[in-house]
């Protein structure tokens, strides 16, 4: 191995690691704020690619007819629920109706636009609006009656959850893989690597999102209740914060991070509708690495793995994945030996 092909390779895994990073901030927001290792990271990232993909192809894609099922299913949770609060149905069929606004909208919309063969910077945005309105949903059907469940229990949901979403992913978009388009196809000659224009987006909206998220999270009040939230449950809501709104609002934004990286990759790798499950899965390993607790530990345990994978593909293409994995092993035992054990566990 020469300077070249190292160069190279360091160039392609500190690009794929950008990506792991995002989805490992979005796996750390999600347990720091609800305690759900949310294994399904991966799914949202397969869906906006997919959908972005088939938008491409001037349909209206599967994700906006089981958005239209998630939404109505959590419509009657949220119907029963206030019913069974206050016995009004007045108001509860007001947040019935509130649950179901935007994603009718954003469906609507999509069944418009899909073969208008708009602009692809219409479409991306189109298509993280669809997979970003799935997080909340996500959240309200599956994890927000089990709030106070231990997080052996959430585990458990989110690995149904996965499949669940995985199984959806087939029904809808079918067996086969998708390309996307670049967002820039030009090349750049950078001594002895040539930088692709879609590398360069890749780091810019991963700066922006980070940048956007710390911006959020020390500014906005919706993100100070957040870390609130995050750092003791039981004194945030004691404080009027709602962690019903918490959930929702994590889920949400773990859905727009992977919508985001799934365009990203989309005009890397083909994706199929099982794609994100790896994908995701090393970003939670980037997430181990910092403990599920510290977003520049993730950061950084990203980027180490996308290089370790890049460089593990060269020597060994077969045993990139077994090379990635086995590095959670010593992380995990390390962690175990060092950590100790909150409250909240029990």
């Amino acid at each position: 191995m020469d300077f070249s092909i190292a160069s190279i390779l360091l160039l392609d895994g500190v690009t794929n690691g950008a990506v792991y990073g995002l989805l490992g901030l979005a796996t750390v927001l999600v347990f720091t704020v609800t305690r759900v290792i949310f294994i399904p990271q991966g799914e949202f990232v397969a869906y906006g690619a997919l959908t972005l993909a088939i938008l491409q192809t001037g349909k209206v894609p599967g994700t906006v007819w089981l958005l239209l099922i998630l939404a109505a299913c959590a419509s009657v949770m949220e119907l029963l629920a206030r019913w069974r609060h206050d016995g009004r149905w007045g108001s509860a069929v007001r947040a019935a109706l509130k649950t179901l606004v935007a994603p009718v909208l954003i469906s609507g919309l999509t069944i418009w636009a899909a073969p208008q063969q708009l602009p692809l910077a219409v479409q991306a945005v189109l298509s993280v609006a669809i997979v970003t309105t799935f997080g909340p949903l996500v959240y309200r059907v599956a994890y927000q009656s089990l709030e106070d469940a231990t997080p052996l229990v959430l585990l458990i949901v989110s690995v149904g959850v996965h499949f669940a979403m995985t199984g959806f992913g087939l029904l809808f978009f079918g067996a086969e893989g998708y390309r996307n388009p670049a967002f820039w196809g030009d090349n750049f000659e950078l001594g002895p690597v040539r930088v692709s224009g879609q590398t360069l987006i890749i780091f810019a909206v991963a700066a922006a999102l980070i940048t956007l998220l710390w911006l959020f999270f020390e500014r906005s009040l919706f993100g100070k209740a957040l870390r609130a939230t995050a750092v003791n449950r039981t004194g945030a809501r004691l404080m009027g914060i709602s962690t019903h709104t918490s959930g929702q609002l994590t889920f949400m934004m773990a859905a727009l991070i992977g919508a985001v990286s799934g365009l990203l990759i989309g005009p890397t790798t083909t994706v199929f509708y099982d794609s994100g499950f790896l994908i995701g899965l090393k970003g939670f390993v980037a997430a181990v690495v910092a403990g599920l607790s510290s977003y520049p530990g993730a950061m950084l345990g990203a980027l180490f793995v996308g290089v370790v994978e890049s460089f593990g593909s060269f020597w060994a293409s077969a045993f990139k994945e077994v090379i990635v994995f086995t590095l959670i092993l010593p992380v995990l035992l390390w962690r175990s030996l060092q950590s100790g054990h909150s409250d909240e566990d029990h």
